[in-house]
């Protein structure tokens, strides 16, 4: 089988997640600088089979578009022209930064570990894709 890899787009930073082959579990894999992700990808996609993207869509508690979509829907764009044959899923991404950052707490990890945006980016990109894959099997 194939891999679902989950980006968790932001303005400085990309927190990215995948599945392993038979896409039961979601792991973390990196976060990278936002204007490197084509380039970061083009590589990854090179080297591992992946069947599906999810991205991230940032909404407001009333289900508007965040301040941040413009720019999440900018990266959309160069990633469909990228990419034209990945198939693409937008996922609700509201609460998933608090998440992480609460699972950071709920694992122990100290006060300066939890400092790392680039961890909370990260995990949430799993979180995303976590709650994916239960969404996927009920």
């Amino acid at each position: 089988m194939s891999r679902i890899l989950a980006i968790d787009y932001g303005i400085k930073r990309t927190g990215i997640a995948v599945t392993d082959e038979l896409q039961i579990i979601a792991s973390g894999l990196t976060t990278i600088p936002s204007e490197t992700a084509i380039a970061f990808l083009t590589t990854y996609f090179s080297k591992e089979n992946v069947s599906k993207v999810l991205i991230g869509e940032p909404r407001q508690m009333n289900g508007e578009p965040s301040e941040s979509t413009p720019v999440i829907e900018k990266f959309v764009a160069a990633f469909k022209i990228a990419f034209p044959e990945m198939k693409i899923e937008r996922v609700d991404e509201r609460f998933t930064s608090k998440m992480a950052f609460q699972t950071m707490i709920d694992s122990g990890l100290k006060k300066k570990q939890r400092q790392n945006k680039g961890l909370v980016d990260e995990i949430a990109a799993t979180i995303l894709l976590q709650d994916y894959l239960t969404r996927k099997m009920i």
